[in-house]
């Protein structure tokens, strides 16, 4: 018996061991829109050098939404620009921010639902000393693609620092 209980023991304590560990790559956001009603969740969980993003939300309008990781995790500003920029930790280019996602897109009933895979941030780097946050965008993303026939004029500073992706309707700080 006693055997017995020791063997449950260790069991236990290797399932609380890789729980906590599973725990530390794992992190959650709320996304409450600007009149800070709830309207969705995020979920990052990192396994073998892959983010999975994981997002459910109701209540906002049908579209493509920009999607992005920004640089703070801060949505006190009514209109969540206390969130900064996009998550840019090289300084490269719109369209390769750590933080640039795809596109969500909302059914016309207002929800929306994407999983996908990404390896440009890890978990651990959204933590840093002001932390992070998860926007969704009024318009589309266009990732600052603009085929150079367009080019007349140029591209103005806003797409190609955001992609046209327009104001913020919902922020959500991410958490452990």
């Amino acid at each position: 018996m006693r055997h017995k209980l020791a063997s449950a023991s260790a069991v236990f304590a290797l399932t609380l061991a890789i729980g906590a560990q599973a725990n530390a790559d794992t992190a959650n956001a709320e996304l409450h829109d600007t009149n800070d009603k709830a309207v969705g969740s995020v979920t990052l969980s990192e396994d073998n050098g892959k983010v999975t993003v994981s997002i459910e939300a109701q209540a906002l309008p049908a579209g493509f939404h920009g999607f992005h990781i920004h640089a703070v995790g801060d949505c006190s500003a009514s209109d969540f620009t206390s969130a900064s920029g996009h998550f840019n930790p090289s300084g490269v280019d719109h369209g390769d921010h750590a933080g640039d996602l795809p596109n969500l897109l909302v059914m016309g009933d207002g929800t929306a639902a994407m999983t996908f895979d990404t390896d440009r941030f890890a978990v651990a780097d959204l933590f840093d000393n002001d932390g992070s946050a998860i926007i969704i965008h009024a318009a589309p993303d266009n990732y600052a693609n603009i085929p150079e026939r367009y080019h007349e004029p140029p591209p103005d500073d806003a797409t190609l620092a955001t992609g046209d992706a327009g104001s913020r309707l919902a922020c959500g700080v991410i958490e452990q």
